[in-house]
């Protein structure tokens, strides 16, 4: 890539760089759809940074991680569930869940016990240390929620939430992949 005249990729950051990559690409493959492109490079590089924002202003804190925190969340709002459920429902692999499980176990977050009905699953469920530590979480995290769209009126924070459910919605019609 050689610098072309009033080239400025020495200043670009992190959000511009979706104006520069989309622009360029274009440039370079002219047939690309480039709004399907600069959709999913802004709600990559939105989600990520929320999920940063979120993990090491709110979790981290609190000796959590993101995973670790989902995880909890889950258990805090379905209850006791198999591990598979979890994974499931948190998004994680079950190998992750399994691993994670391990550490919020040992921290006397998390515990398991067999399943009656199936020796090789185990059921998951929060300690009571567990149920303060995420409720503690959560309270911080939705405060740091409220910031995020406080950008935004009611009603776009509504039509987006819309749009995205639409977006997973759709997801089937083109048999998106997903954990299980």
């Amino acid at each position: 890539m050689s610098g072309e005249p009033g080239d400025d990729r020495e200043q670009l950051d992190y959000l511009s760089f979706v104006d520069y990559a989309v622009a360029r690409t274009a440039r370079e493959l002219p047939d690309i759809d480039a709004l399907a492109m600069r959709f999913v490079l802004t709600l990559h590089r939105a989600t990520s940074a929320l999920v940063y924002d979120l993990e090491s202003s709110v979790h981290r804190p609190r000796g959590l991680t993101w995973p670790g925190f989902r995880l909890l969340f889950v258990l805090w709002l379905a209850g006791p569930a198999e591990a598979k459920r979890v994974a499931e429902l948190t998004g994680m692999s079950r190998a992750a869940v399994s691993a994670l499980v391990k550490t919020l176990e040992r921290e006397g977050l998390v515990c398991r016990r067999q399943v009656a009905h199936d020796r090789r699953s185990v059921q998951l469920a929060l300690t009571e240390v567990g149920r303060v530590a995420i409720a503690d979480a959560f309270a911080a995290h939705n405060a740091r929620e409220q910031d995020w769209v406080g950008v935004l009126s009611e009603s776009e924070v509504v039509t987006l939430i819309g749009l995205l459910g639409k977006l997973m919605a759709g997801s089937a019609r083109i048999a998106a992949r997903r954990r299980s």
